[in-house]
């Protein structure tokens, strides 16, 4: 079976696609000032245009890992979250305490989701 790897470097790959499966994962990357708040919604606005590279969208992401810095900004992140999933449609997910590669980050997301749907 054959794998999809979109925007691959030596380090890592954009997206992962395998047996209709698509791997990847987001961090901030316009506004790293932003509270947790605004770094969510800059996680999930970069993972529609990811979703969308892959003929999919929101309601067909199966899973999610989310690594916060501080469990403190819970709440924050789970304010963005429930409001940009559709009612019955969020995903199994886990929230992970971690340092994260850049000191700014305060969230990064790893997403699992059906790819060629859309």
């Amino acid at each position: 079976m054959s794998i999809q790897r979109i925007n691959p470097t030596n380090l890592w790959s954009d997206i992962t696609v395998h047996n209709g499966v698509a791997y990847f994962v987001e961090v901030p990357e316009t506004d790293l000032d932003a509270d947790i708040r605004g770094q969510v919604q800059q996680v999930l606005e970069q993972a529609e245009r990811s979703l969308k590279k892959i003929g999919s969208d929101k309601s067909h992401v199966l899973s999610a890992t989310i690594y916060l810095t501080d469990f403190s900004n819970m709440a924050g992140l789970n304010q963005v979250w429930e409001s940009w999933f559709e009612q019955g449609t969020a995903p199994s997910r886990a929230c992970v305490k971690a340092e994260l590669a850049n000191p700014r980050y305060l969230v990064e997301v790893a997403f699992v989701a059906v790819a060629g749907v859309a």
